[in-house]
C-alpha cells in the first residue's frame, strides 16, 4: 500500500491532469489542495483526520483566493454568431433552387442548399434572408 502523502501527490496530479482535460477552472484549485495536503503529510507526518482537515481547508482558501484574484472571463465573444452558422446568414441575399413557399422550399447559400420558407418565390429568384427557425431560413422577396 502506498504511503499516504504519496495518494495526496497522485490525486492532486490527477485532479490537476482532469482540469486540462476537461477544463472548468476548479479541479486545478482542488488538485493543490491535494497537493499541499502531500507535501505537508510528507514533511510532519500527520493523522489522516488532520490530512482531510487540511485538504479541505486548503481547497476552500485556495477556492476563494482565487474567485479573488483571477479574473472571471464571461465568455463574451467578439462574433457571437461564430457556431450559429443560420443567423449568420441573416441579410444575405441568395437564389432560390426550389421554390419557396410558407411551408417550404431550398435556397442556393455559397455551394449548399438550405431549406427555406416564407414569402413565395418561384426557382431562380432572388430572396433576402430574414431570419432562421432552427436550420430553416426565412426569407422574403428581395
Amino acid at each position: 500500500m502506498l504511503a499516504p502523502h504519496w495518494l495526496w501527490l497522485i490525486g492532486g496530479v490527477l485532479l490537476c491532469v482532469a482540469e486540462i482535460i476537461a477544463p472548468g477552472f476548479f479541479l486545478v484549485w482542488l488538485g493543490a489542495a491535494a497537493l499541499v495536503t502531500g507535501a505537508v503529510t510528507l514533511t510532519l507526518g500527520i493523522a489522516s483526520g488532520a490530512q482531510f482537515t487540511l485538504f479541505a481547508g486548503a481547497a476552500v482558501a485556495l477556492v476563494l483566493i482565487a474567485r479573488k484574484y483571477v479574473p472571471y472571463h464571461s465568455g463574451d465573444s467578439t462574433d457571437p454568431l461564430l457556431n450559429n452558422r443560420a443567423a449568420r446568414l441573416i441579410g444575405q441575399t441568395v437564389m432560390v433552387s426550389e421554390a419557396v413557399t410558407a411551408s417550404g422550399g431550398r435556397v442556393v447559400v455559397g455551394d449548399g442548399a438550405w431549406p427555406a420558407k416564407g414569402c413565395d418565390a418561384a426557382a431562380g429568384t432572388h430572396v433576402r434572408i430574414i431570419g432562421t427557425e432552427g436550420n430553416t431560413l426565412i426569407v422574403e422577396t428581395a
